[in-house]
């Protein structure tokens, strides 16, 4: 722990310090996250000497998490891996620890009153090529091992991704017709090459400006555009493909989180899919995002780029907004929300805001923001001071808005 990181027990001052000063807003700092059987897409703008600065054996960085209370699920992990850090005139805290001393203020307090913590998390998502056919549990089946189910979110921003990498396109779900027994005989070949799961599934090419809904028990194989990703709070998956552009998949990864005494259980294992969406046959109708006018103004517009509905309810949903040069304009969410800039340079209430073009590992960033349920409510101005677009994309927890579009609503 670094000498200026405020401990839990002593946060309440500084936080509120930090949210005077920041008009209701709290700076944030990089958090980088490696993945020991991953390939970094180096696009996160990370200094290109730095992809490995946790260690070779860690693996490369290709994640940066934002406005996370909710631990990265890796072995060999830094304790603060995943976690936020708040940063004020030199003092840093996490954002986990802001929230459990300020809650009410921080994310609302219907929120707080229900989940005690800001339950959701959002990260850039880079790699170079396609990653394991994999699923994220359902709530029911991750409670088994004292975890959160994890629906997520895809939106592929056009600021972070200037080139394609290796394979623009993502396997998602199973075609019409596989049955359980063509999955199980998949998972019990696993040490016998491919185990060809990937020819039961279908790829999507993905479009820039676009994105997709992945509800829990769904199985993808996210390719390779740089992903913005609004998920659930939690870090829970099941591989179900055993080798990936000549790399082996272990075993372990497709039963991280599977009780112990169903670690050879393939029916138990294919048994936490969600078969009916799995194999739907309009899966790119219900799960296909494009995105929607919210609100818009003289030099501005601000869309909605996650929406829908997960199983009925609304977890989370994220908006971009874009604000012309010299231009400015007032936000009123009356929800809490997680702000990354990834395009030019302007000011957020008190804060400023620049997209950096390089960033070192343990560098201070200016382009990183939580932006609180008081502040969100009471209006927050953004304004563009720079000569180029600027651009912010936040997200936001459950039930934030009384009403978000459906899915389909970009074909209205």
């Amino acid at each position: 722990m670094a000498n200026n990181t405020i401990v839990s027990e002593n946060v309440s001052t500084v936080l509120q310090q930090a949210l005077e000063a920041g008009q209701g807003l709290l700076r944030l700092t990089p958090t980088w996250v490696p993945r020991s059987f991953l390939h970094p897409g180096r696009r996160l703008k990370l200094h290109p000497a730095d992809y490995y600065a946790l260690g070779a054996e860690r693996g490369g960085i290709d994640e940066r998490w934002f406005s996370s209370t909710t631990e990265a699920a890796n072995e060999n992990r830094q304790w603060h891996e995943g976690l936020s850090f708040c940063v004020f005139e030199g003092q840093t805290f996490l954002l986990r620890d802001a929230v459990a001393e300020a809650g009410t203020q921080l994310i609302g307090e219907s929120m707080w009153n229900e989940y005690q913590r800001w339950p959701v998390y959002s990260k850039f998502f880079d790699n170079m090529g396609p990653i394991p056919h994999h699923m994220h549990q359902g709530f029911e089946d991750a409670a088994r091992t004292g975890q959160e189910g994890k629906p997520e979110s895809y939106y592929f921003p056009p600021q972070y991704n200037n080139c394609d990498n290796h394979f623009p396109c993502t396997f998602m779900g199973l075609e019409p017709g596989t049955t359980p027994a063509d999955v199980r005989r998949c998972l019990k070949n696993w040490n016998q090459g491919d185990n060809g799961i990937l020819d039961l599934s279908k790829a999507y090419r993905l479009q820039r400006g676009t994105g997709w809904l992945i509800p829990p028990g769904v199985l993808h194989a996210p390719g390779s555009l740089l992903t913005y990703e609004p998920q659930w709070g939690s870090d829970v998956f099941g591989m179900f493909q055993n080798i990936v552009e000549g790399r082996y998949v272990p075993w372990s990864l497709l039963v991280k989180d599977v009780p112990e005494d169903k670690h050879q259980d393939l029916d138990f294992i294919v048994g936490q899919l969600d078969w009916e969406k799995n194999v739907d046959p309009e899966f790119k109708n219900n799960n296909y995002l494009e995105p929607v006018t919210a609100e818009q103004g003289d030099g501005w517009t601000d869309r909605w780029i996650v929406y829908g509905h997960v199983n009925g309810r609304q977890l989370f949903s994220a908006r971009e907004l874009t604000v012309d040069p010299g231009c400015k304009c007032t936000i009123r969410d009356n929800a809490a929300s997680g702000w990354i800039t990834v395009q030019g340079s302007g000011k957020i209430g008190a804060l400023h805001l620049q997209t950096p073009a390089m960033i070192r590992f343990g560098q201070h960033t200016d382009d990183e923001v939580f932006i609180s349920h008081a502040a969100a409510s009471e209006g927050v101005e953004v304004e563009n001071t720079g000569s180029e677009p600027l651009v912010g994309l936040r997200y936001f927890g459950p039930d934030a808005f009384d009403s978000v579009p459906e899915m389909g609503a970009h074909r209205n």
